[in-house]
This record gives C-alpha cells, sequence and structure tokens, in this order.
C-alpha cells in the first residue's frame, strides 16, 4: 500500500470540505460551543443564589467526566464528513472515476479515513484547548489550582479520542455500504457515540469513576479491540466492484 496514494485521496477531500458549509460549521463551531458552554453552566451554577460555588469534592468529579465528553465529540465529527465522502461522492457521481483509476482499496480507503479522522481530532484538541483554559479560570478559586492539562486528560485527548474517532470513521464505511443518501448516513452513524455517551453519564453520577488512570486505560483497550474488530469488516466492506454495482 502507498501511503502517497492515500494522502492524495485525502487531499482531494480536504479541498472539497472547505466547500461544504455543514461540515465546516460542525468542524468549527460545534467544539467552540461546548469550550464555552460546560464552564459557563459550572460558573452560573455555582454562584446561583448567592452560593459559594460546587464544592470541591463534586468538580473533581465533573471534571473528569467533563474531559471525557471529548470522546463523544470525537466519535461525532467523523460522521458527517465520513457519510459525505462516500455516499455524498456516491450520489454526485464523483467516487466512480476514483475507484476507475489504479489504486488500489486499501489505499482509497485510507485516504478517505484520513479525510475523515484528522480533521476531527485537530477540532477536538482545539476545542479542548480552550474548554480547559476556561474551565480552569472558573474552578480554580475553589480547587486552589488548576486542574487542567492533567495525565488523564492527556489519555483522553491523544489515545482514546483517536481510537473514538476511528471507530466513527469505520462504522461510517460500513453504514454508507447499507444506505443511499448522505442524511441516513449521518443518522445511523452517529449512533457510535451511544456507548460513550452511556460512560459519560455514569462518570457524571459517580458510577465509574473517568478521574482514574487505570478506568480509562481499560475502556482505551476496549475501544482498540472493537477497532481492529471493525477494521476487518470495513476492509471486507469497501471493494470497488460492489461499490460500483450495488451501492445504489
Amino acid at each position: 500500500m502507498r501511503f502517497s496514494k492515500s494522502w492524495i485521496v485525502a487531499a482531494k477531500d480536504f479541498k472539497t470540505f472547505r466547500k461544504k458549509r455543514s461540515i465546516i460549521y460542525a468542524l468549527v463551531a460545534v467544539p467552540l460551543i461546548i469550550a464555552v458552554l460546560i464552564p459557563g453552566v459550572i460558573h452560573f451554577a455555582g454562584h446561583r443564589n448567592g452560593a459559594n460555588g460546587i464544592p470541591a469534592s463534586e468538580l473533581t468529579v465533573l471534571l473528569p467526566a467533563f474531559a471525557f465528553f471529548y470522546i463523544i465529540l470525537a466519535a461525532y465529527l467523523p460522521t458527517p464528513i465520513a457519510s459525505y465522502t462516500i455516499v455524498g461522492e456516491k450520489m454526485e457521481k464523483s467516487l466512480e472515476p476514483l475507484l476507475a483509476t489504479p489504486t488500489t482499496d486499501s489505499e482509497i480507503l485510507l485516504g478517505k479515513g484520513l479525510a475523515a479522522w484528522l480533521p476531527s481530532l485537530v477540532s477536538v484538541v482545539f476545542g479542548s484547548i480552550v474548554f480547559m483554559a476556561l474551565m480552569d479560570l472558573v474552578t480554580h478559586g475553589t480547587l486552589g489550582y488548576y486542574y487542567f492539562p492533567n495525565w488523564d486528560t492527556a489519555l483522553v485527548l491523544f489515545v482514546m479520542a483517536p481510537l473514538a474517532a476511528l471507530l466513527s470513521v469505520e462504522v461510517n464505511v460500513i453504514v454508507s455500504s447499507r444506505v443511499t443518501d448522505v442524511r441516513s448516513g449521518q443518522q445511523l452513524g452517529v449512533f457510535t457515540i451511544a456507548p460513550f455517551a452511556a460512560a459519560y453519564v455514569a462518570g457524571e453520577l459517580g458510577i465509574v469513576n473517568l478521574g482514574d488512570t487505570n478506568t480509562l486505560l481499560a475502556i482505551a483497550g476496549a475501544i482498540l479491540v472493537v477497532d481492529v474488530l471493525f477494521f476487518f469488516i470495513t476492509k471486507a466492506t469497501f471493494r470497488r466492484e460492489e461499490i460500483l454495482t450495488r451501492w445504489k
């Protein structure tokens, strides 16, 4: 497999995405809204009715869960991109010329995967930086120290988020083989976030300790196993002969 060929495919998709406002809005607006909204809610909730703020004991439970939320975001953001890059191009009849080139199935799949995976991760990291800076401003007075960044957050952003984004890309390739329009692909692909959302809610309720490194490593290991499983399913699904004849 030639990475240079895959990068050509990805670069072509990058140029196309710049013309799609819905994708740009998702990559820029969604992470920024979350980065501002969560610290804002914590600030106003903690100081309403003249209260002195949310207790430090509660913040140390909430803040790891909030950081974990960026895994959900990493699983969501590739969905509109991956859906368009496969189903959208199929509908616009721009996928067939690419499949007619001497590029292999694996090279095309890697290129299109990078096109959805890389911008999503950049967006997640950018949004998390804004989030951590604002959250530290809001919670420093209560905690007496800056909670972010920390090693668990690094694990979330640089190990778990990439794995979650990869899973989202894989699922969306599989979904794209069974749907006929971009909207349907996005609606089905977004279910990828369900297990991560469940873990987030469990963390908020204190059922799962998302501030424990061993817990995060266990979740990361589970995502990795699922990623490997879906890799083989995705590779078996993405075959140019079937795309040209059966993906209608």
